[in-house]
């Protein structure tokens, strides 16, 4: 294992990235992290390149202790080191005789965070003591922990308002952390109810006054975790603390992705190892995986969108230059450039969708003025291309070539679903195909009408098309478009399908889900067999 005289330094200890995804972002409704998700995330953030993943609060929870247990097993952290978080000893208890206090110590991390408390009234209403017991709270247990040779950081808990309320005591636990040893102050703004500008002149005037290290702390409740935070490096701070893609308690953390971001390419501040940055799309959407919740489309740096481009005016410029709106490289972060292709699309966001997917239009001004017009046609009839790039590429080959290339045509489908005695059900698919000059009949079963259509298709081409045993479908969504006139309405059906190789999407649009789902599963096993190298006949 590695040890800290032969661990790199990361990269050195000026300034601090500290990721508390395990603790405080687990504490977000909806996230369940079992031990093996946490070792997981741990990886992760250690390939990353934090300098300090805080694991959790061992001895709080069984959960938390074997964690640590087990990350020192199974671990070799290369850039970071684990942090235990816990409390201050209890009022009135000596901190030898408190169990929390020597849970911390049994986790065996090397960097221990202790929580307190800054804002007087929680000393009095939520601690039930004195204002002095708490200072001598701070100071037994720091002075504790740095004698057992752990370095130790305190998170003073709801600073910001403590400091508004009472300045003198909220500066005094910050010294009085500071003077028993603590390597960092962090300063929490627990409520999440700060604004930048008035965070950047706190900082200050506390590095000030106290002389302290500082760092920051800061809940997304007015929507400026991110910005307060960088205000507080505007203000001296040396250590930010966040979470992958700025899970929490309520509405969230500062997300730990644009705040190193900003501070890698806006600052020119280098706070990761070499080369990291690179990888930090495919971290955030690996994370989002293990704890179960789908990537934020729309995230900065490496949401989906993040770099996506729908008008057709952005498309023009973009052509000339990239950077005309860009503000960095989204390769810079592990992103890609995305042009979406829309009822708002010109020629020039053809051109470079297509340029995207492999095909040159910019030497056929006739081909991309009727791809433009097709799409324009589409959408007024409920079609989207924007995440259906694949339906987008058949429909601009049947423009290149003029005609619609497919390897089988529909003569008619049906569907069947029987309501039984015993409540259940039964649903049948009949599809009647023309596969290479041939009449093929087929029926399928399945656990719906859709499902049971699917089946049908794929039992009517498999035999011509073996290559289909290779694609699955994965997702499929359903959306219901307002009706342009009383109750009639339009559906939308969006299939994400894959060959275990890549994944693409297909649209398709009618009055009814399952003529729409026909559309949608016609073009996922056309793309599909175009991946697989197939060309149509004729």
């Amino acid at each position: 294992m590695t040890t800290d005289a032969t661990r790199p330094q990361y990269p050195n200890d000026e300034f601090h990235v500290f990721d508390t995804t395990l603790r405080d972002g687990a504490q977000r409704e909806g996230i369940h992290l079992t031990v093996a998700d946490k070792l997981t995330i741990a990886r992760h953030l250690d390939d990353f390149g934090v300098g300090f993943i805080e694991g959790g609060w061992p001895g709080a929870n069984p959960r938390d202790t074997e964690f640590f247990q087990r990350a020192a097993r199974e671990i070799d952290f290369r850039n970071a080191q684990l942090v235990a978080f816990g409390a201050t000893r209890r009022a009135g208890l000596p901190v030898t005789e408190d169990r929390q206090v020597a849970a911390l110590l049994e986790s065996n991390a090397p960097v221990v965070t202790l929580v307190a408390k800054a804002h007087d009234r929680h000393v009095e209403l939520a601690l039930r003591t004195t204002l002095d017991e708490n200072l001598a709270m701070v100071a037994d247990t720091v002075r504790h922990l740095v004698a057992a040779g752990r370095r130790v950081f305190v998170d003073c808990e709801h600073f910001f308002d403590g400091y508004a309320d009472n300045p003198e005591y909220a500066l005094s636990v910050v010294r009085t952390a500071a003077a028993a040893g603590a390597d960092v102050v962090v300063l929490c703004d627990t409520n999440g109810g700060m604004l930048p500008a008035r965070v950047t002149e706190v900082v200050r005037a506390v590095r000030a006054a106290t002389g302290a290290r500082l760092g920051i702390h800061a809940q997304d409740d007015t929507g400026c975790a991110v910005a307060n935070t960088l205000a507080a490096v505007d203000g001296g701070a040396t250590h930010v603390q966040g979470t992958a893609n700025g899970y929490g308690e309520r509405v969230g953390n500062a997300n730990i992705f644009p705040v190193v971001a900003a501070l890698e390419l806006k600052y020119d501040r280098r706070v990761l190892p070499p080369g990291a940055l690179t990888e930090m799309t495919r971290i955030s959407h690996a994370i989002a995986e293990v704890v179960n919740l789908p990537p934020a489309t729309h995230q900065p740096y490496v949401g989906i969108s993040a770099f996506a481009h729908k008008g057709g005016l952005h498309a023009s410029a973009i052509k000339v230059d990239p950077d005309l709106y860009q503000h960095i490289d989204p390769e810079q972060v592990g992103n890609s450039m995305r042009m979406l292709v829309s009822d708002m699309a010109g020629r020039a966001s053809v051109e470079l969708k297509g340029r995207e997917l492999g095909y040159d239009l910019d030497g056929d001004r006739d081909l991309a003025g009727r791809v433009v017009a097709r799409i324009k046609e589409q959408e007024q009839r409920g079609f989207t291309y924007e995440a259906a790039d694949a339906s987008f590429e058949l429909l601009l080959r049947d423009e290149a070539a003029r005609r619609r290339d497919r390897f089988f045509e529909l003569e008619s489908w049906r569907t069947i679903t029987d309501h039984r005695t015993d409540g259940g059900m039964a649903n049948e698919a009949t599809v009647r195909l023309w596969v290479k000059g041939e009449r093929v009949l087929a029926t399928g079963e399945g656990n719906g009408p859709v499902h049971a259509l699917d089946q049908a298709l794929r039992a009517a081409l498999e035999r011509t098309f073996p290559q289909l045993a290779r694609i699955q479908l994965i997702d499929y969504k359903v959306r219901i478009l307002e009706g342009r006139s009383g109750t009639q309405s339009t559906t939308r059906v969006l299939v994400t399908s894959g060959d275990g190789q890549a994944e693409w999407a297909t649209v398709g649009v009618a009055d009814n889900v399952i003529a729409a789902s026909w559309q949608a599963l016609d073009d996922a096993y056309t793309y599909g067999l175009l991946r697989a190298g197939l060309r149509p006949a004729g």
